[in-house]
């Protein structure tokens, strides 16, 4: 299991459009991705619900865990997005 911490850039935190882009990266993976918040968590990452519960907000701390083939280079993905404003990024 690959595991990082990463401090949330997103100007409105995980909520909305940020959470969704990160929820459907982490479905799109096919691995199990969890994120937790603190005591919060973890929680299944590709659930948009469940990613939203913990209320991070921009400048939150997070860990996210994945777990499978090839989980380094999707752990990447996933913390190179946390640490991006997704509300910037045009789709």
């Amino acid at each position: 299991m690959a595991e990082q911490t990463v401090v949330i850039a997103s100007k409105a935190g995980l909520h909305a459009r940020p959470a969704a882009l990160f929820t459907q990266a982490a479905a799109r993976s096919g691995l199990v991705v969890r994120i937790a918040k603190g005591a919060m968590g973890p929680v299944d990452a590709a659930s948009i619900l469940q990613v939203m519960t913990l209320g991070a907000a921009l400048g939150d701390t997070v860990t996210l865990s994945v777990e499978g083939p090839d989980e380094d280079r999707v752990l990447d993905e996933l913390v190179t997005m946390l640490a991006t404003d997704l509300d910037a990024v045009q789709s």
